[in-house]
This record gives structure tokens, C-alpha cells and sequence, in this order.
């Protein structure tokens, strides 16, 4: 099982790891800049006691008597080592044990400072050639060395500190890293504590917005909108459920008040087959609406549809046209249909969306009125459009127009209808399946529905 770890250790270890990186970063870089200073250093003082050496060579005709001045010139020079050869012969070092502190000559490049360690040392050194000043010109091989121990001494005691310092400073940085992290991670502690205050009758706490650093703002704003929306969906679940209850209440009780009045007393073989006749009724107007409520659960499950086919809108129109021209008759509407286009659905679904917008407008359409159905492409969309004039939706309906059994203001209702309430939710459903949209604006006496489906064929 992999141990997980609290958001405040995973801060404050990164935030230890960083500063120890940092810290061992910066000592690493001071202690570069330090020997690169000492070794120009050392090359300057080399290149100085070189040209003085070279000056003295220059400047003597015999060896002895370059060898007397050279003691002269290397006795006040400390740690610095000298040595002279003549066709490879040695002819002069400083001191007794300077010989074997030089490499040897092969590895030293001319004017270019060599480091190398012996017994524990370390030297810095450099090799030039000179000319005696004999009748000859002889040439000189001249090597001289300075011992860098107190450099690198100091080098070593200034790591040492920078490793105390870092080490010190690392346990600090831990110590403060967890209270940094402790005290920035507040804002997701209120958080949390909001969280678990929520309950399904108290969906309207909010997450702090304001209090909270910036980046958590979003996250605070994105909490607060999925409460929102399951609010909204819990209410409307609420009211769904309040409102099926409703509904099926009416028929059971009329079907049960029907039934013990039936049982009541005897009666005719005629006055039964009334009864069972108007609970047929009962029951089909049950199966219907248990069939539109089983139509949207499926819908808001992912129903993918059953069948994808390219519909010529028009003739779906002329056909619902002759289906309702009886009843258009009856209500003396008068049914136009404009435009034509050509979009990919479901055949029967479609015309079931096209049927309940167009069943609606019958029923509240004015008497010798035009009901207007006009097809039309603009852009990416097949937009169908119905028209009827009769009374005005009110605006605060209009957003609750494709809620499950909701019926609009009483001034539209029509007692003669026998829907429930579910067409222009299954309408609605149907249009999001094809990836479409829907829309009603209803002023001054006309109410037009605008159903928008794209082009472009949608994937069974």
C-alpha cells in the first residue's frame, strides 16, 4: 500500500528541497569564485616573480654569479620554490628539497600555470626560458612554484562554514516550511469545514470567494456553480416527484372511486361496460404518461438513437399537415408551411418533436388563424420555425416551458386538452439528442418555437 502523505509535508518538502539546492547552489558557486580568484592570483604573483627572474638570468654572464644574485632575490619570497636547468642539468634550486617539488619539465606548457599536488600539497607553478648573458647566450630553463596551502586552507574553512550555515539553515527552512504551508493552506481547511456543512436540505451554503488567495477563487467560483446546479436539479427532482405523485393520483383515485361505485351495488351488464370503458380511458392516459416518463429517463441517460437517416424536413411537415388537417378544420386554423431543408436524425423522433410543437399550436391557436411552419438553413443550422397566433405566454414561464408537468399561466390552459404536461419536455430532449437547440418567444398574441439542428449528420 503506498503511504500518502498530507498537502503540508508535500509543501514543506519541497519546500526544504528547494532552499537545499538553492543553499548547496550558492555555496558551491562562492566557493568556485573564491579559488578562481586565488588562482589568478597565484598566475599574476608566478608571472611576476618569472619576469624577475628572467631579469636577473638576463643580466648575468657566468653561473655563479647568477646563482649568488638568485639567492639574494629568492630569500625574501616565502613559500615560493625556484628552479634552473641548463641543457637539462640542473644548476639551481632555492632550497634543498625545491627540486622535488616540481613535475616534471615535459608536463609543463610555456606561460601557461600548471597545479598539480605532491606529499599532500598543493603548487601552483609555471616554466619560461631565459638567456644568460654570456658570450654564448646560453639558455636557461627557469621553473618557479609558490606552495597554495594557505589558499586552499582557507578554501576548506570557508566550506566547512558554508556547510554548517547550510545545514542550519536547511532545518529552519523545514520548520518554516510547514507553518508557511500550514497557514496557506487555511483557506482549503474553511473550505473543507463549508463542504462538510452541506446537506441535501441545505444545497445554498456557498464556498468563500472572496476571503480566498486568487487561485483558489476559481476553484471556490466552480464549487459554488456545481452547487448551484445541484440545487437546481435536487428542486427540480423534488418538484418532479411531487408533481408525478399528482398526476397518477388523479386517475387511481378516479379509478378507484369508479370501481367501489361500481361494487356498490349491483347493475346492468351496460352500466358495467360504461364503467370499464371510461377506466380504459383512465388507464391509456396512465400508459401514456408512463411511457413519456420512461422516453425522458432513457433521453437523460445517454439514449443514443435508434436509427440515423437524411430527412427531407418538408415532407415531414406536409405529412404532420395531413395527420392534423381534421382537427385544423375543427378549429378552423389554417396550416402554412414555407421553405424546405434537409437534416440527419431520427425519423420518427423528429416527427414526434415536430408533432407536439405543432399539436400545441393547435390547441391554442385563435379561431381562422394562421399556424406558420417555415424551414430554413442559415449557417451551420437547419432552423424549423412555428407560429401561431393566441394568447401571450407570460415571461415567467417561458424559462419553465420545458420542465416536466408544468403547464403554463391558467389564461393558456385549455381544459379540453389531455396532455400531462411532458410534450415539450420529450420535445426538448429529442432536439439535445440531435444536438440541437430549442427556443420560445412569445409577444403581442404570437408564439413561435425555433428548433435549430446543425448540418453537419450526427453520430448514431
Amino acid at each position: 500500500m503506498i503511504k500518502r502523505f498530507s498537502l503540508t509535508v508535500r509543501l514543506a518538502f519541497l519546500y526544504v528541497t528547494t532552499s537545499i539546492l538553492l543553499l548547496v547552489g550558492l555555496g558551491l558557486l562562492v566557493s568556485q569564485m573564491v579559488e578562481t580568484h586565488f588562482d589568478e592570483q597565484d598566475a599574476y604573483d608566478l608571472q611576476d616573480k618569472l619576469q624577475l627572474i628572467q631579469n636577473v638570468v638576463g643580466t648575468s654572464d657566468s653561473v655563479p654569479f647568477l646563482i649568488g644574485r638568485l639567492d639574494d632575490v629568492v630569500h625574501n619570497h616565502r613559500n615560493l620554490y625556484v628552479k634552473l636547468e641548463r641543457n637539462s642539468q640542473l644548476i639551481y634550486g632555492s632550497t634543498d628539497s625545491a627540486i622535488t617539488k616540481f613535475p616534471l619539465m615535459n608536463e609543463f606548457t610555456p606561460n601557461q600555470m600548471l597545479k598539480w599536488r605532491k606529499e599532500g600539497y598543493t603548487y601552483h607553478g609555471i616554466c619560461q626560458n631565459g638567456l644568460l648573458a654570456d658570450t654564448a647566450k646560453s639558455k636557461i630553463d627557469i621553473c618557479v612554484a609558490i606552495d597554495t596551502e594557505h589558499h586552499q586552507h582557507f578554501i576548506h574553512t570557508v566550506g566547512q562554514s558554508l556547510a554548517v550555515y547550510i545545514l542550519i539553515a536547511s532545518l529552519l527552512a523545514g520548520v518554516i516550511g510547514i507553518g508557511v504551508a500550514h497557514k496557506g493552506l487555511a483557506p482549503l481547511r474553511t473550505m473543507k469545514q463549508q463542504a462538510q456543512s452541506i446537506r441535501s436540505l441545505k444545497l445554498d451554503a456557498q464556498m468563500p470567494v472572496d476571503s480566498v488567495p486568487v487561485e483558489m477563487a476559481d476553484l471556490a467560483s466552480s464549487l459554488n456553480a456545481m452547487l448551484a446546479r445541484l440545487q437546481s436539479d435536487y428542486r427540480k427532482i423534488s418538484e418532479f416527484s411531487s408533481d408525478i405523485a399528482h398526476e397518477l393520483r388523479t386517475p387511481i383515485t378516479n379509478l378507484l372511486t369508479e370501481t367501489q361505485v361500481a361494487i356498490s351495488q349491483p347493475r346492468s351488464a351496460e352500466a358495467y361496460r360504461e364503467i370499464l370503458a371510461s377506466n380504459a380511458e383512465e388507464f391509456q392516459r396512465l400508459g401514456r404518461m408512463i411511457s413519456d416518463m420512461l422516453f425522458l429517463a432513457k433521453a437523460e441517460h445517454g439514449l443514443v438513437l435508434p436509427s440515423v437517416e437524411t430527412i427531407q424536413v418538408a415532407d415531414e411537415i406536409t405529412a404532420l399537415f395531413e395527420f392534423y388537417e381534421a382537427l385544423a378544420e375543427e378549429r378552423q386554423v389554417h396550416l402554412v408551411q414555407i421553405g424546405d431543408a434537409t437534416l440527419s436524425g431520427d425519423r420518427l423522433m423528429l416527427r414526434r418533436a415536430f408533432s407536439n410543437i405543432l399539436s400545441n399550436a393547435l390547441k391554442y391557436a385563435e379561431a381562422k388563424s394562421d399556424i406558420r411552419v417555415e424551414v430554413f438553413t442559415s449557417g451551420a443550422y437547419v432552423h424549423v420555425q412555428m407560429t401561431n397566433s393566441g394568447a401571450t405566454i407570460s415571461e415567467a414561464s417561458i424559462p419553465r416551458l420545458f420542465d416536466r408537468f408544468y403547464r403554463a399561466d391558467t389564461s393558456r390552459t385549455n381544459l379540453s386538452a389531455d396532455g400531462v404536461g411532458l410534450g415539450l419536455a420529450i420535445t426538448k430532449s429529442i432536439v439535445e439528442m440531435h444536438h440541437g437547440e430549442i427556443c420560445v418567444t412569445s409577444a403581442a398574441n404570437q408564439t413561435q418555437f425555433t428548433l435549430r439542428f446543425p448540418c453537419q449528420p450526427v453520430v448514431s
